[in-house]
């Protein structure tokens, strides 16, 4: 039985997927699995998922989907869910097994690629967010144990949000471990959007959906003020 199962979203990833595989399959090795999930892709993405791991999946696109289908056919003792454009340290699996052999979840802080100065300020933003509220986004690679996942039913298969809806569900079982080792995540919907134009609509969305702002009148909100033409899927709210 592997300990870490990694469950991987992807959506017409191929340009970098291969790259992110690369990076990620040597620290999967023979103890872990990694369960990349297509969502209906229009490039090579299944492809290239194939060349890394036999457990490639296919399922109705959105991440929610994508998310709880790879889960239900994980076989580890833990789940860790990656986003494709995601990189873990290189001593996350040991980190995320000691974590749980206390807590129920956790997630990572946040590092995001680029070299711009205002990002270092959004990085520990985000990171003290989500460790005063105990609520994780999907870019710091929430892990939770298996069990725990699946007695709470997974992901609610909403079009956005379902990271942070799940935390409130997990957070009412115990807080999260919030480890302070980081996550690199790309940092390309600041860069095509503009950084404060990008900011200000990512608080805006969970400002409204903690108002009870239904995610599919979010969704609208997003297409219709969104700071990049990227897919839903592929650039999501942080």
């Amino acid at each position: 039985m592997p300990l870490v199962s990694v469950v991987m979203p992807v959506l017409n990833e191929a340009e970098t997927l291969g790259s992110s595989l690369g990076r990620l399959m040597p620290l999967i090795g023979d103890e872990h699995e990694l369960i990349v999930v297509d969502g209906g892709s229009l490039d090579e993405t299944v492809a290239i998922a194939r060349q890394f791991t036999p457990h490639v999946l296919r399922s109705a696109s959105g991440r929610a989907r994508q998310m709880n289908a790879g889960a239900e056919r994980a076989g580890g003792v833990h789940l860790l869910f990656l986003h494709a454009d995601t990189e873990l340290p290189s001593d996350a699996f040991g980190a995320v097994a000691e974590a749980l052999q206390t807590a129920q979840w956790g997630r990572f802080d946040l590092r995001l690629s680029g070299s711009h100065r205002a990002f270092r300020i959004i990085e520990r933003m985000i990171s003290w967010r989500s460790r005063c509220s105990g609520i994780a986004t999907g870019d710091q690679a929430i892990f939770v144990r298996s069990c725990v996942f699946r007695a709470l039913g997974g992901f609610a298969e909403l079009p956005l949000m379902e990271d942070v809806e799940l935390s409130k569900r997990l957070r009412k079982l115990s807080w999260p471990s919030c480890l302070r080792k980081t996550v690199r995540t790309s940092s390309r919907r600041w860069e095509t959007g503009g950084i404060v134009r990008t900011v200000v609509l990512m608080w805006t969305l969970r400002a409204l959906f903690a108002l009870g702002v239904p995610p599919e009148r979010l969704v609208r909100y997003y297409r219709n003020h969104g700071a990049s033409t990227a897919a839903l899927d592929e650039d999501r709210p942080r």
